[in-house]
């Protein structure tokens, strides 16, 4: 009993499909970039992006103004320090090039998910 309400109690107060599920590629993202640069996750998979950094990033798909590339990277949205969010479910296989929307022009946070 005490099990279960435990278990209830931490899904009310965060556990969400927003958080890791143990299985997804982590890109960690730091004060010095993204790493790793490129992950690879199979059709159907998600990715976890953990901001480490002491400042928010807002991680979004390619093209830079566009973000219509992979739209599943695009729920990741914006990340405060400490943050964990996935993105959707990647549908098709290709190749997703994601940036930092507070920073796009900066190559320090960008990055590729292959998705196989």
């Amino acid at each position: 009993m005490v099990t279960i309400c435990g278990a209830m109690i931490a899904a009310q107060c965060g556990g969400s499909p927003d958080g890791p599920s143990g299985t997804d590629p982590v890109i960690t993202i730091t004060g010095t970039g993204v790493s790793p640069v490129e992950v690879r996750v199979p059709v159907g998979g998600r990715v976890t992006f953990t901001n480490t950094d002491a400042r928010p990033h807002a991680m979004s798909s390619d093209p830079v103004e566009l973000h219509t590339d992979c739209p599943a990277i695009n729920d990741v949205g914006l990340l405060n320090p400490g943050q964990s969010h996935s993105t959707g479910v990647f549908t098709v296989s290709r190749t997703c090039g994601y940036h930092d929307h507070t920073n796009e022009n900066d190559p320090t946070w960008k990055g590729r998910i292959v998705v196989q």
